[in-house]
């Protein structure tokens, strides 16, 4: 289990299977928020759906294949952080993360993308982390710019949001310039 403390209120850790029930709660009363920029939103439909979820997950946590951790802000779920597609040859990974509507604008990603990122480098090990998002979603474009990541390109028409194809934008952050900071 990875548990990583933010601060008083907030801590990042893996789910649990226990945790299916809240999770889906969180995405399901966010819905339309998260809708926005996430397609896994529409397949999240029923609470067995958070459970296959941190099922699977956690497989993958044991098989270093990728890492997904709730944000708990005292004690509830309000979110989530995540590595993902991770290239174990060059020491790289995707970042991922959500927060629920009300939770947002208040600090929260960023705080906990800092720690998360810190602990990637210095923990895991990458050489590398990349954001991907759709250059339309100001928020996570922030989240990258705050963290210090550089935008290495627009891939056009390259993943589908809400059937249809659009662009990406991909910022990256190596742990050399992290650790400049």
């Amino acid at each position: 289990m990875v548990s990583i403390t933010i601060d008083d209120n907030l801590l990042l850790r893996t789910y649990e299977v226990n945790d299916a029930e809240e999770l889906f709660t969180a995405v399901d009363n966010s819905r339309r928020h998260l809708h926005t920029w996430l397609e896994w939103v529409d397949k999240t439909l029923k609470p067995e759906h958070s459970l296959q979820f941190i099922q699977q997950s956690l497989h993958e946590q044991d098989m270093q294949q990728s890492l997904a951790l709730g944000i708990f802000y005292n004690n509830k779920i309000i979110g989530g952080v995540g590595m993902h597609n991770w290239d174990q040859s060059v020491q790289k990974a995707q970042l991922g993360y959500w927060i629920s509507k009300e939770y947002e604008g208040k600090g929260i990603i960023s705080k906990c993308i800092v720690k998360f990122v810190s602990f990637l480098f210095e923990k895991i090990g990458l050489n590398k982390i990349e954001i991907h998002f759709f250059p339309a979603n100001k928020r996570s474009a922030k989240v990258a710019e705050r963290l210090g990541c550089k935008i290495e390109g627009i891939i056009r028409a390259s993943q589908l949001r809400h059937g249809r194809p659009e662009d990406i934008a991909i910022a990256g952050l190596l742990k050399s310039e992290w650790e400049a900071k």
